[in-house]
Order: structure tokens, then C-alpha cells, then sequence
């Protein structure tokens, strides 16, 4: 085993670790039942996990649009079968473990090139800030849309069972 190979499992553990304590935080200020925490934590962790091992140079190297609209089908199927168990409505599990994969860095970006449009008067500047900004903005915007589309596929696929627990 190679020292590379040591630290980018090492990094994939980082990485589930913290969003599985992200999730667990937006799920205590979601207030989502405390019997659900750690469900969230698992859903969330193998969701972020999943999208960085679909994006992993060497691995299956895909775009993030697609991983994350992948990791978030993921997601809401594991909601969808925890709801069942714990006795809450799928969503309670779902959300607080999308969170994590929300692309704040893409959303960051975006902001900083509008910023950098604001304030630049000469063309160059403006045209290379523009770039950045319609870039990263698009790139954001798409990811939470396959994102709502991954993760709702499994509660209405298995209308049965998601809306099951609801009753």
C-alpha cells in the first residue's frame, strides 16, 4: 500500500466523519427527532462519501452534477427505508443529510466573480469576473437541482413506503 493510497483513505474517512457531524447539526436545528441523529449521520456520510469516491481522480472520475445527483438518489432511498424504521417521515432524514452536499464552494465562487463584476471597471477584468461567476453559479445551481431530483426519486418511487410512516 502506497503512502498516496493511505492518505486519500484517510481523507475519505475525514470526509464521512464531517458530514456525518454536519448532518447531525443540521438535523439539531432542524429539529428533527433525536431517535433520527444518527440515521442522518449514516445517510449523510455515505452520501458525501459516495460523491467524493464518484469524483475521486482514479476512481470513477465523474463530473460533480452527476455524482451528486447520484449520492442524493442514494440518500433519499436510505431515508426512505430509516423513515420506516424509526417511525419518521422520510424528509426528516433526507434533508439534514442533503445539507452537507450542499456546494458552497461553487455558491462562494459565484458570488466572489459577481463581486468582481460590481467593481471592475475594465473590460478584461469584467469579462474574466463574468466568467467565473456565470461558470460556478451554473455549476451550483445544477448540482442542487439534480441533487432535488436524486433525492426525490426514491419517495416517489416507493410512494408506499415513504408515505406509510406519515399516517
Amino acid at each position: 500500500m502506497t503512502n498516496d493510497s493511505i492518505i486519500s483513505w484517510s481523507v475519505f474517512f475525514d470526509d464521512a466523519l464531517f458530514s456525518a457531524m454536519a448532518a447531525i447539526g443540521f438535523s439539531s436545528i432542524s429539529h428533527t427527532p433525536q431517535r433520527a441523529y444518527i440515521l442522518c449521520a449514516v445517510a449523510a456520510s455515505a452520501g458525501h462519501s459516495l460523491r467524493f469516491l464518484l469524483t475521486m481522480p482514479g476512481g470513477a472520475e465523474m463530473n460533480i452534477i452527476a455524482a451528486a445527483t447520484i449520492a442524493a438518489f442514494i440518500v433519499g432511498v436510505i431515508a426512505v427505508f430509516v423513515a420506516k424504521v424509526i417511525k419518521v417521515p422520510a424528509e426528516a432524514c433526507l434533508f439534514p443529510a442533503l445539507l452537507p452536499m450542499i456546494p458552497g464552494l461553487y455558491a462562494c465562487r459565484a458570488f466572489e466573480g459577481f463581486v468582481g463584476c460590481l467593481s471592475n471597471l475594465d473590460e478584461t477584468l469584467f469579462s474574466h469576473n463574468l466568467y467565473l461567476f456565470m461558470s460556478n453559479g451554473m455549476t451550483c445551481g445544477a448540482i442542487v437541482i439534480g441533487m432535488t431530483i436524486g433525492a426525490n426519486i426514491p419517495i416517489f418511487l416507493m410512494k408506499k413506503i415513504s408515505f406509510q410512516v406519515t399516517r
